[in-house]
């Protein structure tokens, strides 16, 4: 088989699953409203029961959902049976998934799940089964032909599984006026997180380079090269009053005049760039970026409190 042949291939199973998902949203109706409505009113979590590739796919959607403000917990149908129903609760409603709907350890299950919960919905491809008869609620993930050749393997009908949860989740956020900073408060580990919320102060040098405006060479040059970023803030008490850096050393040395009588205030750049410590660590990235500089002056209270570098907020993923 040639390259052209397995692109074909692989084309066409993606049309077969573009075209699944076009008929899914078209048969959208007030069964996705009641289940959404049903999800949202919980007083309890919601509970995602499934097994094989159903599993996998509730899995996922427990992650999607969980992380966009919605509490969810996966049950595998062949554990729940010895022991896991315990972790159904009155108040919690159950999202059973199975494509023939008619798997024997769903329909062992459903009894229990309709009693335990406070709603059962159904998400399968089978309207006429035993999971469609107990469901309050169903929602049609029916697929008229697989991605797989030889039309067995589950690839459209957890394709359109998938594309159902992402849906309910999406309209769960939106009713619960889920945004960004909620998002943050449960990625606060990842670099979404950190943009979102991560403050200067997080990633502020442990150096600290610093001289007075009446500094001399000597002085200068010992404090821009004591620490790692090259340059040294030029300060009158706590004021802040400019900046040096390494290349302002070198053009000096270059200009053949007398250094012995210069002083920081001689060859510093004035008004530099600063940034209070509690701003977004996003919103510092942003002006080392415009400014296309290597360092930015932190500041509290106005006054001098540190240095962020660059390259520490590109290692953290502050972009």
């Amino acid at each position: 088989m040639n390259h052209p042949e397995i692109l074909q291939i692989a084309k066409k199973a993606i049309s077969v699953e573009i075209n699944e998902l076009e008929n899914l949203k078209n048969r959208l109706d007030d069964n996705f409203l009641k289940a959404t409505e049903i999800i949202n009113s919980a007083k309890g979590k919601l509970i995602i029961v499934g097994i094989g590739k159903s599993a996998h796919v509730g899995n996922k959607i427990v992650a999607t959902l969980n992380s966009t403000g919605t509490p969810s917990q996966f049950l595998h149908a062949s554990e729940a049976i010895h022991g896991d129903l315990g972790v159904i609760q009155k108040t919690d409603v159950v999202l059973c998934i199975s494509n023939s709907g008619n798997s024997p350890e769903i329909v062992n299950l459903l009894p229990f799940l309709k009693d335990y919960s406070s709603a059962l919905i159904g998400m399968t491809g089978n309207l006429k089964s035993k999971l469609a008869d107990f469901s309050d609620v169903v929602l049609n993930s029916s697929v008229e032909k697989e991605a797989c050749p030889i039309k067995l393997a589950p690839t459209s009908s957890t394709t359109v599984q998938m594309a159902l949860g992402d849906a309910l989740a999406v309209c769960l956020m939106e009713l619960n006026g889920f945004k960004e900073n909620d998002f943050a408060k449960f990625h606060p580990g990842g670099s979404l997180g950190k943009n979102l919320t991560a403050k200067v102060e997080q990633f502020l040098s442990s150096q600290k380079p610093q001289v007075s405006s009446t500094a001399n060479i000597r002085e200068i040059i010992i404090s821009v090269s004591s620490s790692s970023h090259g340059i040294t803030v030029v300060t009158e008490g706590e004021e802040i009053t400019g900046v040096i850096t390494d290349g302002d050393l070198r053009r000096m040395l270059m200009s053949e005049q007398d250094v012995s009588k210069i002083v920081a205030k001689d060859i510093m750049s004035s008004n530099p760039k600063s940034i209070d410590k509690n701003a977004l660590a996003k919103e510092a990235m942003q002006i080392l970026k415009d400014k296309n500089i290597g360092q930015l002056i932190v500041t509290e209270n106005s006054k001098y409190h540190g240095i962020i570098d660059i390259h520490r907020l590109l290692d953290e993923g502050i972009n």
